[in-house]
């Protein structure tokens, strides 16, 4: 059941957008790359039992972003979105893709006479999923070979996020946003720090006028 709540959760999110949207004076959709970083627990692991242990390490590597801004008013709104890895990430000889999650406050206050630039603002909770795999490879003279990945364990955590960037409109609807988020996880013994940074940009667009 763990490994399904960031699915039912993002669900219900959907659903309830879905009645709101109507109510929205402007929509957005945004797509980015960054990386998320934190440091290494430089926790020891026999992960296998084989006396061979492993060290824990930190949080790094290729993110993607995919998420969406629901303005009520030119300054005021609320979004929800989404950071997760683009591939998996070996952790002490177990492979694993941390996904976070966050919903949150939109500000976007007014920048002088400067319209093509928008600054925005955003804070909120959401919460970190991680599952922890290994993959296994079989082989027999009947079937061929074979991979299969056996899940291992999952783990979540609940975050406070607050993130901040600057929209530069290259069109009336197209933009791009680079960004810099702070997320605090409690308990995030995975990693050293209970503190997580990412820097990153996305590509969005504007629905309805600004």
């Amino acid at each position: 059941m763990k490994r399904h709540i960031p699915s039912i959760l993002l669900l219900a999110f959907a659903f309830c957008v879905s009645g709101t949207l109507a109510r929205a004076q402007n929509v957005d959709v945004f797509f980015g790359v960054g990386t998320v970083t934190d440091t290494s627990a430089h926790t020891v692991v026999d992960t296998f039992g084989t006396g061979f242990p492993f060290t824990t390490p930190a949080l790094g590597g290729s993110f993607g972003k995919i998420g969406g801004d629901f303005m009520f008013t030119k300054h005021f709104g609320f979004n929800a979105e989404t950071d997760f890895r683009f591939s998996q990430d070996n952790y002490a000889g177990l492979q694993t893709r941390p996904m976070f999650y966050d919903f949150n406050g939109v500000y976007m206050p007014t920048f002088g006479r400067f319209s093509r630039i928008a600054p925005e603002l955003e804070g909120g909770v959401g919460g970190v999923h991680m599952n922890f795999s290994y993959s296994q490879s079989e082989c027999d003279a009947f079937g061929g070979c074979s991979t299969s990945t056996n899940l291992v364990d999952t783990s979540n955590h609940f975050q406070v996020h607050v993130g901040g960037g600057l929209r530069f409109y290259a069109t009336k609807h197209v933009f791009l946003r680079p960004q810099v988020d702070y997320r605090y996880v409690p308990n995030f013994f995975q990693y050293g720090r209970n503190n997580v940074v990412e820097y990153g940009a996305a590509l969005g667009y504007s629905f309805g006028e600004r």
